[in-house]
């Protein structure tokens, strides 16, 4: 069974940016791309999540984000960028500062 998606703000809070702003990225991002893609490159995800590529191959290569390798391609599952969210979210250190 699929988990539900997080809500907008749980997001915004998470990644410590304005809901609003947030809102109008998403909107804005809509239009960009292709929202039926299941694996995404390495920039897609990062994008995806507000981080750079360097962050996101750390998270790869710990294991936080899933990943796969298609030939010499790495891919990331779409479903793993909102598990990572999911799993930061609930992390007992959301409230500690940066």
């Amino acid at each position: 069974m699929p988990q539900p998606a997080l809500p907008i703000s749980q997001i915004a809070q998470l990644l410590g940016v304005p809901e609003d702003a947030l809102r109008t990225l998403v909107v804005e991002r809509r239009s960009v791309g292709d929202a039926t893609l299941v694996a995404l490159t390495v920039a897609e995800a990062a994008r995806r999540i507000g981080i750079g590529r360097t962050k996101l191959y750390e998270y790869v290569s710990s294991g936080e984000i899933a990943s796969v390798k298609i030939g010499s391609l790495r891919r990331i599952p779409a479903e793993a960028v909102n598990d990572f969210l999911a799993r930061r979210l609930s992390a007992t250190d959301f409230g500690a500062a940066a």
